[in-house]
């Protein structure tokens, strides 16, 4: 049965492949089909779920606002992000680690959905692709962002960096939603890929448009209480 799974992985995987290069010469082409690309990798998202047996719980769905958001998420391992894509239904890119750009197919995937990648060890570097996210909110795009900074691995969640929230401050107008991820380190970090059972939370959107200095020093702290309370529920 692993076997399989891996074979039918390979096709989705050289299928996806051969997608990215007809979508790169539509846009080579000047052709506007962001909806597409996003259409695309939400099926193809569910696939690759479906193909390795994960088995995705979305509670919540009726709190998502119209519009773009700022996703603030936990993050247990990298099937969070097939997670998110596969159960959200809004164009969205990822503010993840700068390693990721070079996987072969999805990293060029990421480029495509407009991920910026995070240069950790040059904080010159880590402001600038902040800035850049923050841009893309600001244009209409949805970002998600993971706050602790490194996978939990299935442990507790970690403190969210102070840092990681500034985004927010410079795109007033975009609402706040925390995401809460249960299960996907079972998914993925666990001994290779394996069928699990995922749940995702999606809570009630948090809107800082009056938030005081105060209340925007502590917004990282907000999040943090809101998705670890959901997580010990779980």
């Amino acid at each position: 049965m692993r076997l399989i799974k891996y074979v039918r992985l390979s096709f989705l995987m050289i299928s996806v492949y051969f997608l990215g290069i007809r979508v790169d010469k539509r846009l080579k082409n000047g052709e506007d089909i962001e909806d597409y690309i996003y259409t695309e990798v939400n099926k193809w998202a569910k696939q690759l779920n479906k193909i390795v047996g994960v088995d995705i719980t979305v509670e919540g769905k009726e709190n998502l606002p119209e519009g773009n958001c700022f996703f603030v998420s936990n993050h247990q391992s990298y099937f969070d992000i097939m997670t998110i894509l596969a159960s959200i239904e809004k164009p969205l890119g990822f503010i993840a680690k700068q390693e990721l750009k070079t996987m072969p197919i999805a990293g060029k995937w990421m480029e495509r959905i407009r991920c910026k990648f995070l240069n950790r060890e040059n904080p010159r570097e880590a402001i600038k692709t902040m800035n850049e996210a923050a841009e893309e909110l600001n244009r209409g795009y949805s970002m998600v962002i993971f706050p602790e900074g490194t996978r939990s691995r299935g442990g507790e969640i970690a403190e969210f960096k102070k840092g990681s929230l500034k985004i927010a401050t410079k795109a007033k107008d975009v609402p706040i939603v925390p995401l809460t991820i249960e299960g996907t380190y079972n998914a993925l970090e666990k001994n290779g890929l394996n069928s699990a059972k995922v749940k995702l939370v999606i809570d009630k959107p948090i809107y800082i448009k009056d938030y005081s200095k105060e209340q925007l020093n502590e917004l990282a702290k907000q999040c943090y209480d809101i998705i670890k309370s959901n997580h010990d529920k779980m």
